[in-house]
């Protein structure tokens, strides 16, 4: 069973399995550095439905489509899903997954809803209560501006600061199969609020929580940032990510040289119009199904820790003048099968 070492932070006897994994993108996205990785890019925004949030879930299971298919499953197989997204009510989750027939948990996160849905899948197996477990989360733009910032008829002007919230879905299978990748340790975040009221400057609300989970991960294991390939927050970008490491370093923690955020690399700067780069609950999630979990499970990564960030904001708040709460999650995520040992 999973062992607690701290009040976040627990590291798994039996390091469960991630055993297949599915990402599917938009047209922007598809359009960007990543493209050639994902398991499908859809030059239809709409995804063959008639609205942007019938899009969303169908953009979301598609995802899990591909991580049954790849994991050689069908929905019977799966014992649970954890499941979110950014829609009120986590609609386009509820729509998209309703005819697969699978006991459902539904989660909001926000953009850490893979890494939490992660978190509890991998809790969940190693303690032999889940045999294979679903985690998924899914974002589309247009559906987030409308529910967040302006319909895109409106015609508003972006910041500098404003992130672009990405077309884009993953989804794993955890089991407790033994073949890498393999979840070694997790740590669940608190949440922590600085302040920041700007819903168009994400990234500097969400890196206090990410540099919170990491520093935390890293004590409570003995671990250092070198211990690790690449330190990934979720959808940071541009502004969040050069702030989230001057948090650490004023706290000793240099993590430049590993450090990647999923919303820098999902677009080319020099060619697409993103401001401070990706956001929304399927920008991390696609990029670690697409990108980092094949790596990883060739063993040309060894060991990643996978931090995904949320803005626990909704638009009344916003409206009633409060500032942004955060949160994010740790997943230590390796192609070595062994349990973590503590080095503290």
């Amino acid at each position: 069973m999973a062992v607690k070492i701290s009040r976040n932070s627990f590291i798994m006897e039996k390091p469960p399995t991630i055993y297949g994994y599915g990402s599917v993108v938009g047209d922007k996205e598809g359009e960007g550095p990543m493209a050639k990785y994902f398991d499908e890019v859809s030059m239809d925004g709409y995804f063959g439905q008639k609205t942007w949030e019938k899009a969303e879930s169908e953009l979301l299971k598609r995802a899990v489509g591909h991580a049954l298919k790849k994991s050689s499953l069908k929905p019977e197989d799966i014992d649970y899903m954890f499941a979110g997204d950014l829609q009120n009510q986590c609609c386009s989750t509820t729509y998209g997954l309703r005819d697969l027939n699978v006991p459902l948990f539904c989660i909001y996160g926000a953009c850490s809803t893979m890494s939490e849905g992660l978190v509890l899948s991998s809790l969940l197996t190693d303690c032999g209560a889940g045999g294979k477990v679903l985690a998924v989360t899914s974002s589309h733009f247009c559906a987030a501006e409308r529910q967040f910032r302006f319909p895109l008829s409106y015609g508003g002007v972006r910041t500098p600061t404003a992130q672009w919230t990405c077309t884009a879905s993953g989804a794993a299978v955890v089991s407790a199969n033994e073949r890498p990748p393999y979840i070694k340790g997790v740590s669940i975040g608190k949440i922590v609020d600085l302040g920041v009221t700007d819903a168009n400057n994400m990234g500097a609300a969400m890196a206090p929580a990410a540099a919170y989970i990491i520093k935390n991960y890293l004590t409570d294991t003995g671990l250092t940032p070198e211990d690790f390939d690449c330190i990934i927050t979720g959808d940071l970008g541009r502004v969040g990510g050069t702030l989230l490491i001057e948090l650490l370093a004023k706290d000793g923690i240099n993590i430049s040289k590993q450090y990647k955020d999923c919303g820098t690399m999902m677009f080319d700067f020099s060619k697409q119009d993103v401001h401070a780069g990706g956001s929304g609950c399927g920008c991390s999630a696609s990029i670690l199904c697409g990108y980092f979990l094949d790596k990883l499970k060739s063993g040309e990564l060894e060991n990643i820790l996978f931090c995904a960030t949320g803005a626990l904001m909704s638009t009344t708040a916003s409206q009633q003048g409060e500032s942004i709460p955060s949160i994010s999650h740790a997943v230590h995520i390796s192609h070595d099968g062994k349990a973590l040992k503590i080095k503290r």
